[in-house]
């Protein structure tokens, strides 16, 4: 369950990303309520079995839920749960269709299971944090919106790269910088690197220094912001 909001007095509607069909969207009867049969199966970021009934409208209906994992680690530590909902909404936002994939089910549930052990990195807050970084980048490439960085984008010169061009999809030379240029050092470049090299359980390992990490985080929201046209809500908290 990647997200939640209150509907009536004790309901919930729920915003799902499902193995088999993608994302969905259902409703929690009487979730709110002490006695609720539901109770934390449903919190937010958890893994859970749900048995959903299809009625007439778009929104389905929780009957059932089996929790496989409640990641609770997460949620009961400020600086994870924040990285965990910027996972979250990059999920939502890349991946809005009632299709499923696989891979990126896949890769979900390995970045809320590295989350349950992630420890505060050093080199800022969590919206730096090389596992969301990560994270994210992974979500891009398997959207098809992954920025080509080893070489320009528009010439397919390896040397003299000097940012990035979200019209161009990627790393552009000097010679090919045009005004939407987005300037990137040679850390950031080694940072972005390091990240689409390594899995995630290995983010961690990145050369990432702070101007790294910024400039990374840089690239992948000027690449919603051109394929998507959207900001992440969570990278502003």
């Amino acid at each position: 369950m990647l997200r939640s909001f209150r509907l009536g007095e004790a309901d919930r509607v729920l915003h799902l990303y499902t193995l088999d069909r993608g994302r969905i969207g259902a409703v929690a009867k009487g979730v709110r309520k002490t006695k609720s049969r539901f109770g934390a199966r449903l919190e937010p970021l958890s893994h859970t079995e749900l048995i959903l009934h299809q009625g007439g409208g778009e929104l389905q209906t929780v009957t059932g839920a089996e929790l496989i994992h409640s990641h609770r680690e997460t949620r009961e530590l400020p600086y994870r749960l924040s990285v965990g909902l910027i996972g979250a909404e990059a999920m939502l936002r890349l991946f809005p269709e009632q299709e499923a994939n696989d891979r990126a089910f896949r890769a979900l549930t390995r970045f809320l299971d590295l989350l349950d052990e992630l420890e505060p990195a050093s080199n800022g807050g969590g919206n730096v944090d090389p596992l969301v970084l990560s994270f994210q980048l992974k979500l891009l490439w398997l959207s098809g919106y992954l920025p080509h960085m080893s070489s320009c984008a528009e010439c397919g010169r390896g040397e003299g790269l000097a940012g990035y061009s979200p019209s161009a999809g990627g790393a552009v030379c000097r010679s090919c910088a045009n005004g939407s240029l987005l300037p990137l050092s040679g850390e950031g470049l080694i940072a972005i690197d390091g990240l689409l090299r390594r899995p995630m359980d290995g983010a961690g390992e990145a050369a990432l220094g702070t101007r790294g990490a910024r400039e990374a985080l840089s690239v992948i929201t000027a690449s919603y912001e051109y394929h998507g046209g959207f900001r992440l809500r969570t990278l502003r908290v």
